[in-house]
């Protein structure tokens, strides 16, 4: 087995079942206790109950077209209705009415109290019906009590129905209200302005205007256009005065067409009109191929190409003093036009505004008026909706009979059963728990870390006692193959590349059988042919001389003191078995271990036989054990089955670790062969005895 510490176990199952077909008779007394107790609670202490039931149903609703109905979230509607029914103040309610009923219809408990009725609501499946049932220890009781609440119930939700209706209807009412002060303000608002302002006058005058105005801005703007073209005129007719009067080849040379005296800015403006208007002509001419001669556009340069020969028709004519005198006419006619334009748009301007302002008046009516009849009709469908009654859950069925229901005494008896059992299945995993006893070899596995080297299997007594050592021509075939199996297994065991020859045998706690492993052991290893010495080397408490039937002295202890006293190795029947007993009994045996006679002795036993077994006193008994292991090639630990804890064998390990002892592994003696996890040697045909 290697070093290092051990891991950690799982929750034994095995073990858990182990002790339940053990402690069986604890589930069965905790059992009995709990339904003797429940049994005297539902006798001399649990009232009687007695159940009364009524249904209700969602009956047809009557869907008013222009009336308001109630509505209900349909999602928690049973819940909502539930905790409704169930609530304190219906529950008051109801009392309140049997109390006015009569004075002893409600009776009370110990503490002057209303005797307790339990209410429980459930809807019936695929179906609009309601069943509510009230459990109490009076049976006259649970039946009134559950009428009362059902009719207190429907009265409350017409009450509540009724006051939503009322406080909805007042807040409309008010809102109607002021919604006509507004509307009665609009109208006269609007009559008013309508005393003082002529809405058709107001219209036509602002026609009339509009059309004037624009009239003028017309005239405006010829007038404007007139007065550039006899300023351009102005101002040809001074640079033709000046040429005239310089010199005479100015002239001639305006004959000869040079360009020098036309770049004045009269001339120029000329020549501009001239281009224009013969522009004009040319858009005429191509307009006129597919256009008739009264078309819009043609009549449009008609009037532009008259309107320019006029002007050139003007630069002809006048001179300078007609030019003068027409620029003050002008002049004084655009002046005109301005102010009547400016008067104009005046009276345009409020003519408008007082049109938007009859606009507006009236919009703020229409709209108000909206309002006021939406109101006024949602008003009229509350108020029918108020008077008529849209309850639609009734009583189908009245409280019936009270009749006496077991279910809370049945249920207080599975409730003992099952904690009972419960309470005893607890007991015994506490125990199971606090008890860390080995029970089979996956518990020795999952412990000590997969070291077993063999398991010896628990043998059924003979005559009151347990046969121990084996013998030949076996019939326990199961414990026989047991040994043979750790034979085997020790045989091709290699320790630092060789194979143990030097055993030593222990356990944690004395009675754990490593004697008899011991024994058994070496008997199995001389029957397949091996030279083989049984030491015991429990020199406190040695019983191997008794398995064998020898004498107990002399022994270990003399021969350690004198290594060539007489008479020390004994035999007996079985051959190739040599035995060592342990000699006089000492107190302090564990200096002579510590001496270097041993190690000769251990020489010597190695050069003469196979293999020295030797058996040592327990961990915890001595330190014997722990001193002897070192100088052995291996040591097989015995853990016996529900005997030493689990705590106690790995610290008796890690002791033999601490000593540089070499652990070849664990023997699990008195093994359960009726345990699932035990499943070698089990076929009785493969063992069939010998011919004779």
């Amino acid at each position: 087995m290697e070093d290092g510490a051990m891991p950690a176990p799982g929750f034994p199952v095995g073990k858990l079942l182990l002790f339940l077909r053990r402690l069986w008779w604890v589930p069965a007394v905790t059992f009995a206790f709990a339904l003797a107790a429940a049994g005297s609670y539902i006798l001399f202490w649990m009232p009687p109950t007695f159940v009364s039931s009524s249904t209700m149903w969602e009956t047809e609703k009557l869907r008013l077209p222009e009336g308001a109905l109630f509505t209900e979230d349909p999602q928690s509607y049973l819940g909502t209705q539930t905790e409704l029914i169930k609530s304190g103040r219906l529950w008051q309610m109801a009392l309140a009415r049997l109390q006015a009923s009569g004075s002893n219809a409600v009776p009370l408990d110990k503490e002057g109290k209303p005797l307790t009725v339990k209410l429980n609501v459930t809807q019936v499946p695929k179906s609009t019906l309601f069943t509510v049932t009230a459990s109490s220890s009076r049976p006259d009781y649970a039946r009134t009590f559950l009428d009362a609440l059902m009719n207190e119930y429907l009265d409350y939700k017409k009450t509540i129905r009724k006051t939503v209706s009322g406080d909805t209807l007042a807040s409309i009412s008010e809102q109607v209200q002021r919604l006509e002060r507004d509307l009665k303000s609009d109208q006269d608002a609007l009559t008013d302005f309508q005393r003082s302002n002529n809405l058709a006058v107001l219209q036509e005058e602002g026609t009339i205007a509009g059309t004037y105005l624009a009239k003028l801005k017309t005239q405006l703007s010829d007038y404007r256009l007139d007065a550039q073209l006899l300023e351009a005129t102005a101002l040809e007719q001074q640079a033709d005065s000046s040429a005239r009067t310089n010199s005479l080849p100015s002239s001639i040379g305006s004959f000869r067409g040079d360009d020098s005296a036309s770049s004045s800015p009269g001339n120029t403006e000329r020549q501009t009109t001239v281009k224009d208007l013969e522009l004009l002509k040319i858009q005429r001419d191509a307009l006129s191929k597919y256009l008739r001669p009264k078309h819009p556009k043609i009549v449009k340069l008609d009037e532009q190409i008259a309107q320019g020969q006029r002007i050139l028709d003007m630069y002809r004519s006048q001179n300078r003093e007609q030019l003068l005198a027409t620029r003050q006419a002008l002049k004084l006619k655009t002046d005109s036009v301005l102010e009547a334009t400016k008067e104009w748009e005046v009276k345009v301007t409020e003519a408008n505004r007082r049109i938007a302002e009859a606009e507006r008046l009236k919009l703020n009516i229409n709209r108000a008026q909206s309002l006021y009849d939406r109101l006024i009709g949602l008003l009229q469908n509350v108020d029918i909706s108020r008077n008529i009654d849209q309850e639609t859950l009734a009583i189908l069925e009245p409280a019936s009979a009270a009749k006496r229901s077991y279910k809370h005494e049945l249920s207080t008896l599975a409730l003992s059963v099952f904690g009972g059992i419960g309470l005893g299945i607890g007991i015994i995993a506490l125990v199971m728990v606090r008890d860390d006893r080995f029970t089979s070899l996956v518990e020795v596995n999952k412990q000590l870390g997969d070291s077993t080297v063999g398991q010896v299997p628990d043998m059924p007594q003979i005559d009151g006692k347990t046969p121990l050592l084996l013998g030949e021509g076996e019939d326990r075939h199961i414990y026989a193959e047991s040994y043979r199996s750790l034979r085997s297994a020790l045989m091709f065991l290699a320790t630092d590349g060789r194979r143990p020859k030097t055993i030593l045998i222990t356990s944690a706690l004395p009675g754990e059988g490593k004697s008899t492993v011991a024994a058994n052991l070496a008997r199995t290893m001389a029957m397949g042919g091996s030279r083989v010495l049984l030491v015991d080397g429990d020199l406190r408490k040695g019983v191997l001389h008794e398995l064998l039937g020898l004498q107990r002295e002399p022994g270990l202890a003399e021969l350690l003191r004198q290594p060539d006293a007489p008479g020390i190795i004994q035999t007996n029947c079985e051959p190739n078995l040599a035995f060592i007993a342990s000699g006089k009994r000492m107190a302090n045996p564990g200096d002579l271990f510590l001496g270097a006679g041993l190690e000769k002795l251990l020489s010597r036993w190695r050069e003469q036989y196979d293999y020295v077994l030797i058996d040592s006193s327990p961990v915890f008994a001595a330190d014997d054990a722990t001193t002897l292991a070192p100088k052995m090639d291996g040591t097989l630990f015995v853990v016996r089955r529900q005997f030493a804890g689990a705590r106690q064998v790995r610290e008796a390990l890690e002791q033999l670790q601490q000593r540089q002892a070499g652990i070849l592994g664990v023997v699990f003696n008195r093994a359960d062969t009726s345990h699932k996890s035990y499943h070698y040697y089990k076929y009785a045909e493969y063992y069939a005895k010998d011919c004779p």
